[in-house]
C-alpha cells in the first residue's frame, strides 16, 4: 500500500483501515470530511510536526499605523515575540554601540580576546532591558491582529518590517507528507469509527433477518477508547514540553 499523500487518499486509507469496501461503512461522506478536519486541528494544536517556527515579515502600511495592529495570517497559531524595532537598534547605524564595538574593538578575533567583547555586550543589552526594554504586544489567534504597544507615529516608518518570530500550522495541502503521519492516521479512523457507532445508534437493538442485531455502542465505546489513547500518547510523546512563564 503507497502512503497517503493527499486528502482523498487518506480519506480513502482511513475508511480501509475501518473495513471498507468489504464492510459498509454508515458515515456520510461530509461527516468523514470533519472529522479529518477535527483531527487535523488536534494534530496541529499539540503535535510537534503539526507546526513549524518561522520569521514573518510584514511592511508596515498607512492602515497599519492608523490601526496600531497588523494583520495576522490565519495559517500562524501563536507568536513568541517580534524582532526589535527602530532605526537605532539597525547594526548599519552609524551610532550605534554595537557597530562601533565592532568597529574599534574586535577589528581582529585571531588577535585580540573576545572575552571583553562579551562582557561589553552583556552589559549593553542589559542597559537595553533596563531602560528601552521590548515592545509589549498583545495577541489572540482567533482574532488574528498583533497588537504592538509602541509609538506608530515615530517608531516605525512607512516602508519598514516588523519581523514576528511565530508559530505557522504545517498545511497538509503544501506538505503532503503530513498525510503519511502514522499517528494522524490513526486518531482520524478512531474520530471516523466513533461517529459510525453513533449514525448506528437509531438502529440499537434492531433485530435483522436471521437473528443479527446491531451493537452500535460496542462500535462507539471501543472508538473512544481508541480516541482517550491516543491522545494521551500525543501528550506524553508528541507534544512539546510545556514553557516556563515568568509573571
Amino acid at each position: 500500500m503507497a502512503v497517503p499523500n493527499s486528502r482523498q487518499a487518506f480519506k480513502e486509507y482511513c475508511l480501509r483501515r475501518l473495513g471498507s469496501p468489504v464492510i459498509d461503512i454508515n458515515v456520510d461522506d461530509e461527516q468523514v470530511e470533519d472529522r479529518i478536519d477535527e483531527a487535523l486541528k488536534y494534530y496541529q494544536d499539540y503535535h510537534f510536526d503539526g507546526t513549524e517556527r518561522i520569521l514573518h515579515k510584514h511592511i508596515v502600511t498607512a492602515d497599519d499605523k492608523t490601526n496600531r495592529y497588523i494583520t495576522i495570517p490565519e495559517s500562524i497559531i501563536g507568536i513568541n515575540t517580534i524582532l526589535p524595532v527602530g532605526q537605532a537598534l539597525q547594526s548599519s547605524n552609524l551610532f550605534n554601540i554595537r557597530y562601533q564595538i565592532h568597529l574599534n574593538d574586535l577589528y581582529d578575533l585571531s588577535a585580540s580576546s573576545y572575552v571583553p567583547y562579551w562582557t561589553a555586550m552583556s552589559h549593553v543589552s542589559m542597559l537595553q532591558e533596563l531602560f528601552v526594554g521590548q515592545k509589549p504586544i498583545r495577541y489572540n489567534r482567533h482574532v488574528n491582529k498583533l497588537h504592538i504597544d509602541m509609538d506608530w507615529d515615530t517608531d516605525i516608518l512607512l516602508g519598514h518590517y516588523i519581523i514576528v518570530d511565530c508559530y505557522s500550522i504545517t498545511d497538509p495541502e503544501t506538505y503532503t507528507d503530513v498525510w503519511g503521519d502514522r499517528w494522524l492516521s490513526r486518531y482520524a479512523t478512531a474520530m471516523i469509527k466513533r461517529q459510525w457507532g453513533s449514525n448506528l445508534s437509531k438502529f440499537e437493538g434492531m433485530q435483522m433477518p436471521g437473528g443479527l442485531t446491531f451493537n452500535s455502542q460496542k462500535i462507539y465505546d471501543d472508538a473512544e477508547a481508541e480516541i482517550q489513547k491516543l491522545e494521551e500518547e500525543m501528550i506524553s510523546s508528541y507534544s512539546l514540553p510545556v514553557s516556563d512563564m515568568v509573571g
